[in-house]
């Protein structure tokens, strides 16, 4: 392309080969990985990440297409899926590859029909829609704790929300809400790029840990049924089959996890990109429409998932000069795809009212997220609910993302009002 921008001075491409060279620890590039997105989409939407040492597909078409062929999945042909790959002593990782080696989001068909049926039953059961009254009383009450000027609405607001919510769905007692996201941070950490021993030590803790207040929680549902979503697991059948305890204590820890650690990185970043577009910011949430838009374009705009790995299950040529062999580890770019000008008029600019509404922050395909309803409808009733009672809240300082480009959130989110 003769009007190809020129590459940001922290990576280094060759076009020939399409060979991509970028520290995703580089701080120009996990606070703002946009740029570099920009530039990639004019050079090659398709392109070898060295630094993670496998092909990453960026174009919208792609992802959204790759995230449907079933002939890639998540469940490494070779071993449990892990950034780390496999033939390596893993004996210290236990606790963490049992979890694992039964969490539907980690396993392919049948297997994974059978556990997704199952929890999708139980957790539709609980009609996402009739929470919106108690979403709504709980973003009330956090914000009527706000400190009279300001706050850091992370921890204040973003966090509290859905990890309540899902507490209360599963239950489990809210009390251990603090408990429970140090064990989902410690165990999400084991994706990130360029984790050492000691984060996959504590993420064997923290999964042993989990397992063991879940089990001991499942004893008690077993014996006495509530109506919540660990008894509804319990409980839930399809062809006379169950979920085995394992299965039962993998997927409660998933929904735990999947429940919160996405929809705060989310409200995040919808909060600073709403703030950065100035004026009254409740302007955007008028109608249930309005706000709809709004959530829908904040998820396009600034993902919490940067990138989600599949396995080839067969030798296949992804696109001319890509060729893949089984059991190769592929990269769909979903942060990147959501900002690709051939699928987006002006992709970089915050328009909820846009034509071309659209984006796979979700995912696609048999692991579209099994809790998009309820993460759609914390943001809509939390956004909503903040800026319509505070409608003067504004930054208080520029708000940092985190070293993490992986999971794209904010270190801290401090306003001021």
């Amino acid at each position: 392309m003769t009007d190809l921008m020129p590459p940001p001075a922290y990576l280094a491409f060759d076009p020939a080969r399409r060979r991509l060279r970028l520290d995703p620890h580089e701080p120009a590039f996990f606070l703002d990985p946009y740029q570099a997105y920009a530039f990639l989409h004019g050079a090659a939407n398709a392109f070898f990440w060295e630094d993670y040492g496998f092909w990453c597909f960026g174009g919208f078409d792609d992802v959204n297409r790759l995230l449907r062929d079933r002939r890639f999945g998540r469940q490494n042909p070779a071993g449990i899926p892990d950034s780390r790959g496999v033939g390596k002593d893993r004996s210290h990782l236990a606790a963490f590859d049992g979890i694992e080696a039964n969490s539907m989001l980690e396993l392919e068909p049948p297997v994974h029909t059978r556990l997704r049926t199952l929890v999708n039953r139980a957790f539709v059961s609980r009609q996402v829609e009739r929470l919106r009254p108690r979403v709504e009383a709980l973003a009330n009450e956090l914000i009527d704790r706000f400190e009279p000027n300001g706050v850091d609405l992370l921890p204040a607001f973003a966090s509290p929300l859905p990890i309540t919510i899902i507490a209360e769905m599963l239950g489990v007692p809210v009390a251990m809400a603090p408990q429970l996201l140090d064990w989902s941070h410690q165990i999400v950490a084991m994706y990130m790029h360029g984790r050492t021993r000691e984060t996959e030590e504590t993420a064997n803790r923290a999964a042993r840990d989990f397992s063991d207040f879940l089990r001991g929680y499942v004893t008690e549902r077993r014996k006495q049924p509530g109506d919540d979503l660990l008894s509804l697991l319990i409980a839930a059948q399809e062809d006379g089959q169950r979920l085995s305890e394992d299965e039962l204590v993998s997927s409660a820890i998933l929904l735990l996890n999947a429940g919160h650690e996405a929809t705060v990185h989310q409200t995040g970043n919808a909060v600073r990109s709403i703030l950065a577009q100035g004026g009254d910011p409740s302007r955007f949430f008028t109608t249930p429409g309005a706000t709809a838009e709004t959530v829908e374009e904040c998820l396009r705009f600034d993902a919490p998932l940067h990138m989600f790995l599949r396995y080839a299950y067969e030798e296949i040529e992804v696109q001319p000069g890509i060729v893949l062999k089984r059991g190769d580890k592929i990269a769909l770019l979903l942060g990147m795809a959501n900002r690709d000008p051939s699928a987006f008029a002006a992709p970089q600019a915050f328009n909820p009212g846009r034509a071309d509404q659209k984006n796979v922050s979700f995912g696609a395909g048999i692991h579209f997220c099994i809790g998009a309803p309820l993460a759609r409808l914390e943001l809509q009733v939390s956004l909503k609910t903040l800026f319509e009672r505070k409608p003067e809240l504004h930054l208080a300082e520029e708000p940092r993302f985190r070293d993490s480009y992986h999971f794209h959130g904010l270190e801290r989110l401090a306003v001021a009002f």
